[in-house]
């Protein structure tokens, strides 16, 4: 039985959360990435959201993923392909404590990515989350519809495609917006 959608009104505590987090991920593999991002709905602050972090590690390219995903695994961390998404790696999370570090800590759950600093899917992340910290009715759309899904979707994935009309509108929208 699939676990029940949540969706819980803003909380500050997700964006102090992600601050702590990407400190022990650039202790890591700072010097490997170029930026390290809080994107999802958690990032927009007065949003409510499924309380679960997502996070974009990204890197110049290709060519430094190897090591990247190396010390993301000494971390506990463990690569799970692209599933089905061009240019965007999925990590998961061997247990609730990963990451580890010398604070063995009960981590918030988060979903970890690695994407290249051309990928797709990064740039419509970033453009998303952007899009509606700019525009609180939005947001507040958004959150309207997010919260009708979790209440009548009958599995995460018609959560997720009741979502994708919304969001495709929206970036449609910005990369109009933008040429």
């Amino acid at each position: 039985m699939e676990k029940k959608i949540e969706i819980v009104a803003y909380c500050a505590e997700w964006e102090d959360t992600f601050l702590e987090l990407k400190s022990v991920l650039y202790q890591q593999i700072g010097d490997i990435v170029s930026a390290i991002e809080h994107v999802g709905s958690t990032s927009v602050k007065g949003l409510a959201a499924k309380p679960i972090l997502d996070i974009d590690i990204i890197i110049e390219g290709y060519h430094v993923f190897p090591e990247a995903a190396a010390r993301l695994q000494e971390l506990g961390y463990f690569h799970e392909g692209d599933i089905g998404i061009e240019k965007r790696e999925v990590f998961g999370r061997r247990d609730r404590f990963v990451p580890w570090n010398k604070n063995k800590r009960n981590w918030m759950e988060h979903h970890l990515y690695v994407c290249p600093k051309e990928s797709k899917e990064l740039a419509r992340h970033l453009a998303f989350r952007d899009y509606l910290r700019k525009h609180p009715g939005t947001a507040d759309e958004y959150a309207q519809i997010k919260r009708r899904l979790a209440k009548t979707a009958a599995s995460r994935e018609a959560y997720t495609i009741g979502k994708t009309a919304f969001i495709e509108g929206v970036l449609e929208k910005v990369f109009e917006d933008n040429e």
